[in-house]
């Protein structure tokens, strides 16, 4: 059972990329349980950074991962997008360099593959010629990034990522149980692994066959996403009440100012963190916010330790 956190960027207080926090990020989630990052993504500001911020973000990502990984008990696995370009070209300039600075699979865009909406054979003309450009070894995956639009796979897309055999991991953003469970029908018995980024459906569609989880929330309480993965199965009337909490909690994700709202969580968990983001303004996360925030840490907090009793 894979469980992934999306990587925010701090920054430091003149607006550069901190890179020492965003590595203290690494140890933070690994110590909660945590099997990966999914390190350049639209939660990084993706669209708000340079190649060489994406690159090097991503580079000080993977070799802290991997630095804990040789030193712990279990893989710790880190994707990373990158591609933020209209142009083929360019995008296959930033996911080569990308791939170049360490990771173990690469994801790409669907919007990206597809930006004008035209259609499944667009985006799968479009992927192939990407494909042809990245190295032969590449492990790949799809991310439904919501910006600048959500452009949903298709069984069609699905059934031609399955006959390249490169696909390893999809960042599922439909919300929709009945969808992800076909999705998880067709993809049964392959390698390639459906992680569900809504938390509200997370414990249906891991019933259903999903592989795991990759959202925002594990930016706030990654050690109950960490025991929803180990323990769904074998004391569900837990399962149960820890997703009525993570699916509650979860709609702060559009109700509240999110990075920032994970930022300032990041101070409470005692990493301090600047109340800066490229997307957002820094007034927008209000004393309200800020409350709301401790809140659920103190909520959170003590279902763990519960949990754990």
């Amino acid at each position: 059972m894979n469980i992934f956190t999306t990587m925010i960027t701090p920054y430091t207080k003149d607006g550069k990329v901190d890179y020492e926090t965003a590595c203290k990020y690494v140890d933070w989630s690994y110590a909660n349980g945590l099997t990966g990052i999914f390190a350049v993504c639209q939660s990084s500001e993706i669209f708000y950074l340079s190649l060489e911020e994406r690159v090097e973000l991503n580079r000080r990502v993977y070799e802290r991962a991997k630095q804990l990984e040789a030193s712990g008990s279990r893989p710790f696995t880190v994707v990373s997008s990158g591609h933020v370009s209209d142009t083929l070209e360019e995008q296959i300039r930033e996911l080569n360099a990308v791939w170049e600075s360490g990771t173990d699979a690469l994801i790409l865009i669907t919007n990206r593959l597809d930006p004008n909406n035209e259609g499944d054979d667009v985006f799968i003309e479009n992927a192939e010629k990407l494909i042809a450009a990245l190295p032969a070894d590449v492990k790949l995956g799809l991310y439904e990034c919501p910006y600048p639009y959500k452009r949903l796979v298709t069984p069609k897309i699905l059934d031609w990522c399955l006959q390249t055999g490169k696909f390893y991991y999809m960042k599922d953003t439909c919300c929709d149980a009945a969808m992800i469970a076909e999705r998880c029908k067709q993809l049964k018995g392959s390698r390639f692994q459906l992680l569900n980024a809504n938390c509200q459906t997370l414990l249906e569609t891991l019933r259903s066959g999903c592989d795991g989880y990759c959202g925002i929330m594990c930016n706030f309480h990654p050690a109950l996403y960490a025991w929803m993965g180990e323990h769904f199965k074998t004391d569900p009337q837990r399962a149960d009440l820890v997703q009525s909490v993570i699916g509650t909690f979860g709609f702060t994700e559009v109700g509240l100012p999110y990075p920032l709202t994970a930022k300032y969580h990041m101070n409470l968990c005692g990493i301090p963190t600047e109340n800066i983001a490229r997307n957002r303004r820094s007034e927008e996360l209000t004393d309200y916010g800020r409350s709301c925030m401790r809140q659920m840490k103190l909520a959170t907090d003590r279902l763990e330790a519960w949990l754990k009793s």
